[in-house]
């Protein structure tokens, strides 16, 4: 089973979305163990703040570095966390491998930031791995590390029903994923490709690859190209 916690001073913002579908499921089966840990449950401050000032002035507000130390080092007492994550447009961008790589993991740490940012201690610190989930700044961390705990639970074993599913999904091969049907064979006058209702497994299998490839050299070149050079 996988262990995973997130600290948020808006917690409010994370429980729904792990109750439900894949994280729900896989929450439910035993497979992951999911534990939200609101931040201001950790402040020293008597009015239980996170937040201050940054030095140097300007705007903005900065989450301070007392709550976090102290809430990650209670969370590492009873298990070390094999990473502690944390969500920036600064980090590296999240990419399969990446998921595939943190679903082999026995416990994880996701910190989402918020207001300004982070106190850089913390990240000095305590952060092992800093992640973007795009060219875009959010109004907390929360969103990006819900998208990645849903990028690593759904392919832990177990987490869904079919494990072949998660691994012909896009980018597990390096290729986007190519067009998909299901019935009615006819809709609105658009037909179903010969092919995937021959029963001719080889000849799918080929198409789909062939269709996988067009798709992504048409969508995306960058990742076409680095297909290429790796074949």
């Amino acid at each position: 089973m996988v262990k995973i916690d997130l600290i948020s001073a808006v917690p409010s913002l994370l429980k729904s979305p792990l109750e439900e579908s894949i994280i729900g499921r896989a929450v439910k089966k035993g497979v992951v163990q999911i534990q939200i840990h609101d931040l201001h449950e950790y402040s020293a401050n008597k009015h239980k703040k996170v937040d201050d000032v940054p030095y140097g002035g300007g705007a903005g507000m900065v989450l301070s570095p007392q709550p976090i130390f102290d809430c990650v080092e209670h969370l590492q007492k009873t298990s070390r966390a094999d990473q502690v994550i944390f969500a920036s447009p600064t980090g590296k961008p999240f990419l399969q491998e990446d998921a595939n790589r943190l679903s082999l993991s026995k416990h994880l740490i996701f910190l989402c930031g918020h207001y300004k940012g982070v106190d850089q201690r913390v990240r000095d610190a305590l952060i092992s791995e800093e992640y973007s989930v795009g060219d875009v700044v959010l109004s907390g961390g929360e969103l990006p590390v819900l998208m990645m705990i849903d990028a690593i639970v759904r392919i832990i074993p177990g987490a869904i029903g079919d494990a072949e599913s998660a691994l012909t999904d896009s980018f597990q091969d390096g290729l986007l994923e190519g067009p998909v049907y299901t019935r009615p064979d006819t809709f609105q006058g658009m037909g179903v490709p010969e092919v995937l209702r021959s029963g001719d497994h080889e000849k799918i299998r080929a198409w789909r690859k062939e269709q996988a490839e067009k798709v992504t050299k048409d969508l995306r070149p960058d990742l076409y190209k680095t297909y290429i050079q790796n074949k």
